[in-house]
C-alpha cells in the first residue's frame, strides 16, 4: 500500500460499484429527513435506488441554483437536517453559498489527493489557500494534518512574510493556486530569496495550462492538480500516472448532457454530477456546472477508479437571443422529441443587425421533412425561429457545447 492511500483505491471497479450502491439507500433516507430533499425526492423509495439507471431518474440539483435556495431558507435551503451545532465550522462562498464543515477529521476527504502528490507524514506544507470565511484553507489544512504533515497556515498574499516562513520552516510542499505559486517563484528570483525547499505542489482553484505546468516543472517543482468544491470536498485528483485525474472514493460520479440529468455515452464530454455518501450532509446528484469526459482504463499509478480528462470548461451556456434566454436544456429537449438526431449544437450569430440561430443536428436520416419538423420544434421550444442544418453523424465536435455563441 506504499503507493496508495488505502485499499479502496485499488479494489476492482465491480467491488467499488457494488459498495457505493449498497450504501446509497441509507444516504437517501438520511437526505429525506431534510425538508428540501423530502420535497425534491417525494415518492422516491430509497430501497429501489441501487443502480446507475435508477439514480439517473432522480432530479439533478444545480449548484448555480444554491444561492437562491439558500436565500429562500437560510442557511442551507432546507437541504441539511443536522443542527448547526453538530458541525465543526461554518463557511460561505461567493453567491453566497453557505457551507458547513463536518466535525470528523479530513471532512472534505482530501488527504488521499495530497498523498497521491507524494506528501508523507512528517512533511511540512506551506498552505496559501485562504482561511478567511471560505473553506479553501481548511480543506487542505485538515487533509495535511490527517496525513501527519505540519502545516504553515500562510494564506494568500504578503510575499515578503511568505519568504520568511519558507526560509525558516523549509516546507517541502506548497498548497494553493498555480497563479500564486508563480508569483512566489518570480518574486523569490527577483529578490534573491531561497524557496528551494519546495519540491512539490498541490494546486487548485484556477486554470493550470500546459505552459504554466511546464514553467513550474522547469523550476524543479512537481505540481499535482486537485479538483473539488467547497460543498462536496474532493472530487478528483492527479496521480503519479499523469494520465488524467482519478475520481475520489466514496462518491458516485456521473457525466451528463448539459441541461439534463441524462448520462452521456462513454467518452463524450458532459457536465459533472456528484452524489456523496456522507449521511451527515448528503448531496444527491449535485450538478457542478463543469465539463469533463471519461478516459478508458485504470491509471498507470494503479488507481482503479474512473479517470477523467479534468476540467474542460463550463456547462452553463445560457445566452440571450433577441432578448430571450436560450438554455442547454431546451436544446436537449429538441433531441428528446426527435430520437433520430444525434449531437446537437445551436449556433447563435448575427445577420446584419439581427440575431440568428442555426441548429446543427447530426443524423443518418436527413430529409427536408425532418428538417422542417425539427425547425418547428425549435420554434416551439425556444419561442424563436431558426435554421436547421442536418449534418452527418460524428461531424460535430465532442466538447460538451450545446450552444455556441459566435456573435463576438
Amino acid at each position: 500500500m506504499a503507493d496508495h492511500y488505502d485499499a479502496l483505491e485499488t479494489r476492482t471497479p465491480q467491488d467499488r460499484e457494488a459498495d457505493l450502491f449498497a450504501r446509497l439507500p441509507d444516504v437517501l433516507r438520511a437526505a429525506l429527513k431534510a425538508p428540501a430533499y423530502a420535497e425534491r425526492l417525494k415518492g422516491i423509495a430509497p430501497a429501489t435506488i441501487t443502480s446507475r439507471a435508477a439514480l439517473a431518474a432522480l432530479p439533478v440539483l444545480r449548484k448555480s441554483d444554491l444561492p437562491a435556495i439558500h436565500k429562500a431558507a437560510p442557511p442551507f435551503g432546507g437541504l441539511v437536517s443536522a443542527p448547526l451545532g453538530s458541525f465543526g465550522r461554518l463557511f460561505t462562498s461567493p453567491g453566497p453559498i453557505f457551507e458547513p464543515q463536518a466535525a470528523e477529521t479530513d471532512s472534505w476527504g482530501s488527504a488521499r489527493a495530497i498523498f497521491a502528490a507524494g506528501l508523507r507524514p512528517g512533511d511540512v506544507v506551506l498552505n496559501t489557500f485562504s482561511y478567511h470565511l471560505t473553506p479553501g484553507g481548511f480543506i487542505f489544512d485538515s487533509a495535511a494534518r490527517a496525513l501527519g504533515c505540519a502545516v504553515i497556515p500562510a494564506g494568500p498574499g504578503n510575499t515578503e512574510q511568505q519568504f520568511e516562513l519558507i526560509e525558516a520552516y523549509r516546507p517541502v510542499a506548497y498548497a494553493g493556486t498555480p497563479d500564486f505559486l508563480k508569483i512566489l517563484l518570480d518574486n523569490a528570483e527577483k529578490t534573491g530569496r531561497d524557496v528551494s525547499s519546495i519540491k512539490r505542489a498541490i494546486v487548485s482553484g484556477a486554470a493550470f495550462p500546459p505552459s504554466l505546468q511546464a514553467e513550474i516543472k522547469g523550476r524543479g517543482i512537481d505540481a499535482y492538480q486537485v479538483f473539488g468544491t467547497a460543498d462536496l470536498g474532493l472530487v478528483a485528483f492527479e496521480t503519479a500516472g499523469r494520465d488524467g485525474m482519478v475520481v475520489t472514493e466514496n462518491v458516485i460520479f456521473e457525466i451528463v448532457r448539459p441541461g439534463t440529468g441524462d448520462p452521456v455515452p462513454e467518452g463524450d464530454v458532459g457536465e459533472i454530477v456528484v452524489t456523496t455518501l456522507n449521511p451527515h450532509h448528503p448531496w444527491i446528484r449535485l450538478a457542478l456546472g463543469d465539463l469533463t469526459a471519461a478516459l478508458p482504463g485504470p491509471s498507470a499509478a494503479g488507481h482503479t477508479n474512473l479517470r477523467i480528462k479534468g476540467w474542460m470548461g463550463r456547462a452553463d451556456q445560457t445566452t440571450k437571443v433577441k432578448g430571450m434566454f436560450v438554455r442547454p436544456e431546451q436544446v436537449a429537449e429538441i433531441g428528446k422529441r426527435h430520437p433520430e438526431l444525434g449531437r446537437l449544437r445551436l449556433v447563435v450569430g448575427r445577420d446584419g443587425e439581427s440575431d440568428v440561430m442555426t441548429l446543427k443536428a447530426e443524423t443518418t436520416a436527413a430529409s427536408p421533412a425532418l428538417a422542417e419538423a425539427v425547425g418547428a420544434t425549435l420554434r416551439a421550444v425556444t419561442k424563436l425561429g431558426g435554421k436547421v442544418d442536418l449534418v452527418a453523424g460524428g461531424s460535430l465536435p465532442n466538447d460538451g457545447k450545446a450552444i455556441a455563441d459566435e456573435r463576438g
